[in-house]
């Protein structure tokens, strides 16, 4: 389109370039005229658009800003205004953008038919890409998470810092940053752990066969109701869980409040351990019995 806006603009002097190059001349002078037009015409247009881009994507920018602020200070939801911020910068900056074109003289409708005409292949290109834009919009409309919630998809596990149209942003417990398409968050499972308010502490304690189970639960539930973390109701379980190899498993099943969760197992996980060593219960290894014959 380039090529065609400075032919159309130089045509005198393709015209005399040819009848000079017929008579063996060349008209530089008529060469620099024309140049010298098109810079006081279609130059000082794209100087003026790119000032004029400058300027509206500050301003856009700057109401953008002022808006995410006001919807903070009226508590809208977090994850959806910061979506819609984004996508409405990005849609004014596009708009700015296809303004300018049409300024500086470019048809607007001859870069709509291009645009079209490589949509299908680019879209062909970035199927991938794509899958990831409709993800976000799946994620936005569905919100099986928001900003804050901690969450656990593709063994990744971390506190959800920021969504995007293409791309969701965790935060990992040692402090990573794991960015995960949102086409993939859209079609696999999210384990979310911050939508209920309390969560059920699961400990198993594997003690020696030899030992008196119902001691060793009732010393199980009295650390469990020890705990100024662990709820009362529902009451704590402590039962029989499973026959293992080399020990009988006893699992305990508290509730706690979600922020509580894992202090109130560093606290369980500790005071079981001492309250065994107490009672002189040991944690049986694995075990192997070998026999031998002799012939």
């Amino acid at each position: 389109m380039l090529i065609n806006l400075l032919a159309d603009e130089s045509s005198a002097v393709v015209e005399e370039s040819v009848q000079a190059s017929n008579s063996g001349t060349i008209n530089w002078n008529a060469i620099w005229n024309n140049i010298v037009n098109w810079a006081m015409t279609t130059g000082v247009k794209i100087i003026v658009a790119i000032i004029i881009m400058i300027i509206s994507f500050k301003i856009i920018n700057f109401i953008c800003g002022k808006i995410y602020k006001r919807l903070e200070r009226k508590k809208a939801d977090a994850t959806l205004s910061r979506v819609l911020m984004s996508t409405l910068r990005l849609a004014l900056k596009i708009l700015v953008m296809l303004g300018l074109v049409g300024y500086v003289g470019f048809e607007t409708a001859s870069i709509s038919a291009v645009i079209a005409s490589l949509g299908v292949g680019i879209s062909l290109a970035v199927q991938g890409t794509l899958s990831n834009f409709a993800g976000g919009v799946i994620i936005v409309i569905m919100r099986p998470f928001v900003l804050g919630d901690f969450i656990t998809s593709q063994d990744q596990s971390g506190t959800v810092e920021d969504i995007k149209l293409f791309y969701t942003k965790i935060i990992t417990p040692d402090n990573r940053v794991v960015f995960i398409p949102n086409g993939i968050l859209a079609n696999n499972v999210i384990v979310n752990a911050s939508i209920k308010d309390e969560r059920r502490l699961d400990i198993v304690v594997p003690v020696s066969y030899n030992a008196n189970i119902e001691l060793i639960r009732n010393l199980l539930k009295k650390v469990s109701k020890e705990c100024d973390l662990v709820k009362i109701t529902p009451e704590p379980f402590v039962e029989v869980g499973e026959y293992g190899t080399s020990s009988i498993n006893l699992y305990v099943r508290v509730w706690v409040n979600r922020q509580d969760y894992w202090t109130a197992k560093w606290y369980m996980l500790k005071e079981i351990k001492n309250m065994l060593d107490e009672n002189h219960i040991s944690i049986p290894y694995n075990q192997l019995d070998v026999h031998i014959h002799e012939e």
